[in-house]
C-alpha cells in the first residue's frame, strides 16, 4: 500500500482473531514510533510489550470496573447529545473495552518522558508538548500497523488505571503512560464503525475563519 491508502485502510478494530503477531513484525511496527516528530529530539520512548492472557489480565484488572461504573449511564447520556454516526461507535465501544485488549494477544503499553509539571497540571499548552510527542508516535505505529495488515484498537486510560500500569511495570519516576494498545489480526467478522464523510475544503479556511 502507498501512503495514502495505509490512511484510508486504517480504522479502530475492537474484534481481533487469535492468531499470533510475530515479534519480527511488531518490532517494525514501533520502530515507526521513533520517525515521529519529538519535543525534544531525545525521543524518549519506552515500551512494554504484554504477551499471555493471565499477563494482559493483570494489567488491565482496573479496566472492566471503571467502564462497568460508567457504561450504563454513559450511554443513556449519550444517546441524547450524540449524532447516530457518533453514538453507534459509542455503543460498539464501550463494551468491548476489555475484551479488545484481552483478545489481541498482544498489549502494548507505550511510555513517555514527562519534564517539568505533573502531566493533568499543564502550567500552560506548551506543558503538553511531550504528551503530544507521544500521540505522534502513537499515530505512526497505527500506520505501521495498518501496513502491515494488522488492526489495532487503543484505551485512553481513565481513573486508577495509569497509576495500577506504572506501578505492575516498575516504570520510573518521570515517565507516564500514553493508553493501553492492542495490535493483532482482526477477526473475520470484525465490526467496523461507519466513518463520518467530511468534506475537506469546507474544513479549509483561507486567512480567517469563514461561517459555514
Amino acid at each position: 500500500m502507498d501512503f495514502y491508502q495505509v490512511l484510508e485502510k486504517r480504522r479502530t478494530i475492537r474484534d481481533f482473531s487469535d492468531r499470533e503477531v510475530p515479534d519480527e513484525v511488531l518490532g517494525r511496527i514501533l520502530a515507526a514510533a521513533f520517525k515521529a516528530p519529538t519535543n525534544d529530539h531525545l525521543r524518549q520512548l519506552e515500551f512494554v510489550v504484554v504477551r499471555g492472557q493471565e499477563n494482559i489480565s493483570r494489567m488491565i484488572s482496573p479496566v472492566a470496573e471503571n467502564t462497568e461504573n460508567i457504561q450504563q449511564a454513559g450511554l443513556e447520556a449519550a444517546a441524547g447529545v450524540m449524532d447516530r454516526d457518533e453514538h453507534a461507535m459509542f455503543t460498539d465501544a464501550l463494551p468491548k473495552q476489555q475484551k479488545m485488549l484481552m483478545q489481541s494477544g498482544c498489549l502494548v503499553l507505550p511510555f513517555f518522558r514527562q519534564k517539568d509539571c505533573p502531566l493533568c497540571e499543564p502550567a500552560d499548552q506548551s506543558s503538553l508538548n511531550y504528551f503530544a510527542s507521544a500521540w505522534a508516535a502513537v499515530e505512526n505505529i497505527l500506520l505501521a500497523a495498518t501496513a502491515e495488515g494488522l488492526a489495532c484498537a487503543f484505551r485512553i486510560p481513565i481513573g486508577n488505571e495509569p497509576e495500577h500500569v506504572k506501578r505492575l511495570v516498575n516504570a520510573p519516576e518521570g515517565y507516564e503512560f500514553t493508553c493501553f494498545l492492542a495490535i493483532g489480526h482482526a477477526a473475520p467478522n470484525a465490526h467496523t464503525c461507519k466513518q463520518k464523510e467530511i468534506r475537506t475544503e469546507e474544513r479549509i479556511h483561507r486567512n480567517i475563519w469563514q461561517p459555514r
